[in-house]
């Protein structure tokens, strides 16, 4: 009978301190089913019914921080004081998708993403940190139709593809400054500290008619946060087991009427690991900071002023696992070691006038000291950029006016700045002015039309002329379709064209002066959303593309295995494919983001077609997510999965026409890079995160016999018969050696 009392006060007094939470889920004046609604830091939660109404039984006396959660909607978060009463408490939860979200990069003007008459695709911080990398290089692995491409199979640095084109063609962008450029294309996407980052903007297709050139491709817009966007204090730091550690810190700060953003970002690793036994690092060694501070300033007229800044410095290494420093520029032992300094200056000012009249700026130096085995290369690059815009809506039309000049300054040691007369320094400097127009014109409620125009001067290249047309008609608010014809063209800079130009394994040689690319592009996009009575709300965008190129530069590895040879091709080239892409959220806290595309890009001369190499014709990837409310806990799985591709080998015929074959693979294998990770966020301001990368444990090395040819002779010192042996090459790479890893990382936010 005692025990059945102290049950009876132990229930009763559980009842008097526990108590319900309980209220509705509406948007804009109608039920919302579906909502998860959760107490931060506990594992209780609920989902509300058909009619919105939601409880959340045995609550404890005490404050809670109480969220509102549903995918395309605005999340909302309240603070509660539970003491011997129930709460009441409603949620008027605000439309708000990706859809609605602003863009800017399509058409230099901010608008929403289902108005903006050019695709553009948006990445934010939710997405990155589903596979958490330490640059924004590395993460764009799982966005469809972009594939971050090794170049250099010991020092790892790579670029990046959209719809299966080079690096060289596709423009990054930060804050919409063309700094990231040139020599700067294989480097400018490390070191961007991911905290600071807003969202990543993609445009697939040509861009030069607003961008000029290196836009052909598409380009990648990193957006930095205004400081009133950021955290007081957030810190991200993550380690694997192979070594690897990141340092993200980021924090901001008022002086007067400035406010200033401050990141820093360190990446270290310094473990010779050499699974595949064949006397080279798997990975490359890095020692890398980076130091970004942005400044914003309140002006009374309330006109937009900011300016920015980002120093970079980075030392890696990759090669023989006894190499050191003390070898460097030798032949004894082969390393590639590049020493890299980096600084960039850009802004926005908006000047004073009555008119929406813009002035943006950018300057970046980078110098650059590297040795591949015993050739070195050195090279300075600065680059300052200058444009002013004024925009004016004029009835229908929306007119946006452009000025724009850049100033490019280059030098290095190789062929490429070499006076081909008397053999001198020729370094090359060019100012290049632009003009350019746009007109938006919206001459029908579900129709728009929009033509540019944009002429540049290059004293090398005379006049060039780029128009554009994009027409987008919206059946409905939830339906976009889009039609986009443009051109493009690209200055070759020959550092971009192949970094195994630079590796010392083969010679460079240019065929006569190389002339711009020319392209035209024709883009068909489809983008719906959708909401069901389920809950369920989901994406669906679909495009066909088709490029044709003239003048196109043609790395030949073929000809002589010793040498890329570069000239212009008396043909043309292609570039085409489908994409589709989903984006589905349901409503019990499952997401799935799946992405494919069939492409095809090769070089049509003579009549013959050849398929270019390091291209793959199929790709996918995916992204799955799932929230266990109760437990605080998310649940991501991403992954891609790549088609063959032609790579890069030595099989060629010697003199005495006998056929000398390569053993290695001459196409890639399907292959797919997949990983998993926890993160639990019970914690007031802080996150756990861990997982599993590269959970199939591929590597190039798997199929093949060797992977770096005549890897045991790299000076090939021993070479008995060059008519018959392969030469040492480090060009055959097409993903990273880097195996099966385990990760875990903290990130914390003080607000």
């Amino acid at each position: 009978m005692r025990y059945l009392i102290i049950l009876f006060i132990s229930v009763l007094s559980f009842t008097l301190n526990a108590q319900s939470i309980m209220g509705k889920t509406e948007s804009d004046g109608r039920s919302l089913p579906y909502v998860n609604i959760y107490l931060k830091s506990e594992k209780k939660g609920a989902v509300s019914n058909e009619d919105g109404s939601f409880k959340i039984n045995n609550v404890k006396a005490g404050t809670y921080t109480i969220i509102a959660s549903f995918t395309g909607y605005q999340t909302q978060r309240k603070t509660i004081t539970m003491s011997s009463d129930n709460v009441v408490i409603n949620f008027d939860l605000p439309e708000s998708e990706l859809l609605e979200e602003v863009v800017v990069t399509g058409t230099l003007k901010p608008v929403s993403r289902i108005d903006s008459p050019v695709p553009v695709e948006v990445y934010t911080p939710a997405f990155f940190k589903k596979n958490p990398t330490p640059s924004i290089f590395e993460a764009l692995q799982n966005v469809n139709g972009v594939r971050p491409q090794l170049n250099c199979g010991l020092c790892n640095t790579g670029d990046i593809h959209i719809n299966g084109l080079e690096g060289p063609y596709t423009l990054v962008l930060i804050d919409g400054m063309p700094i990231v450029s040139g020599l700067s294309t294989v480097y400018g996407l490390s070191g961007i500290p991911n905290s600071l980052v807003e969202r990543v903007e993609i445009v697939k297709g040509p861009a030069s008619s607003l961008y000029g050139s290196e836009a052909v491709a598409g380009l990648v817009n990193v957006i930095t946060k205004k400081p009133g966007n950021a955290p007081l204090f957030s810190a991200d730091v993550f380690g694997s087991s192979w070594g690897e550690f990141n340092f993200d810190l980021g924090g901001k700060f008022k002086l007067g009427s400035a406010s200033s953003l401050l990141g820093v970002n360190y990446f270290n690793y310094n473990q010779r690991i050499d699974n595949n036994k064949d006397g080279y690092t798997d990975l490359t060694l890095q020692d890398r900071i980076s130091v970004f501070n942005k400044w914003s300033f309140e002006r009374k007229s309330g006109k937009a002023f900011s300016i920015a800044g980002r120093f970079f410095y980075e030392d890696r290494w990759g090669g023989e696992n006894n190499w050191n420093p003390n070898f460097r520029g030798g032949n004894e032992i082969y390393g590639e070691s590049i020493y890299t300094t980096r600084g960039e200056l850009f802004g926005l000012y908006e000047l004073p006038t009555t008119e929406d009249i813009d002035f943006t700026f950018s300057a970046t130096t980078h110098d650059q000291n590297s040795f591949y085995g015993n050739t070195s290369y050195n090279a300075q690059q600065y680059i300052v950029f200058g444009q002013t815009t004024w925009n004016r809506v004029l009835g229908k039309h929306d007119l946006l006016v452009g000025v724009a000049g850049r100033y490019n300054f280059y030098d290095d040691n190789t062929p490429a700045t070499r006076s081909q007369n008397n053999n001198t320094n020729k370094p090359d400097e060019i100012i290049i002015p632009s003009v350019f127009l746009q007109n938006q014109w919206k001459f029908a409620p579900k129709h728009e039309l929009l033509a540019g125009l944009r002429y540049d001067y290059d004293d090398r290249h005379g006049n060039i002329i780029t128009p554009r047309l994009a027409y987008k008609f919206a059946p409905t608010k939830n339906d976009a379709i889009r039609f986009n014809m443009g051109t493009g063209f690209r200055v070759v800079n020959l550092f971009t064209e192949d970094h195994a130009a630079l590796t010392g394994s083969r010679e460079v040689v240019i065929e006569g002066d190389l002339d711009p690319e020319k392209s035209v592009n024709f883009n068909i996009n489809y983008l719906m959303k959708r909401y069901l009575p389920s809950g369920t709300f989901f994406t669906l965008e679909t495009s066909a593309w088709y490029t044709y190129f003239s003048n196109r530069i043609n790395p030949d590895y073929d000809t002589n295995v010793n040498q890329i040879r570069y000239a212009n091709s008396n043909g043309n080239a292609i570039s085409q494919g489908v994409s589709l892409q989903a984006d589905i959220n349901f409503g019990f806290g499952l997401k799935a983001m799946i992405g494919t595309s069939l492409q095809e890009v090769a070089n049509v001369e003579n009549g013959e077609k050849t398929k270019q190499p390091l291209t793959e014709g199929f790709n996918a990837n995916w992204g799955l997510s799932y929230f266990v409310t109760q437990a605080n806990l998310l649940i991501d799985f991403t992954g891609n999965l790549y088609g063959p591709m032609r790579l890069v080998t030595q099989e060629f015929t010697n003199e005495a026409g006998i056929f000398i074959d390569d053993p290695r693979d001459k196409k890639s294998p399907y292959w797919s890079i997949m990983n998993i990770q926890l993160t639990y966020d019970g914690f007031k301001n802080l996150e756990i995160y861990g997982g599993v990368k590269n959970l199939l444990d591929w590597i190039p090395a798997k199929n093949n016999p060797f992977v770096i040819s005549r890897g045991n002779d790299p000076f090939e010192k021993t070479i008995q018969n060059p008519q018959q042996d392969l030469s040492f090459d480090t060009t055959y790479v097409y993903t990273s050696l880097q195996g099966i890893r385990s990760f875990l990382g903290i990130r914390y936010n003080l607000f």
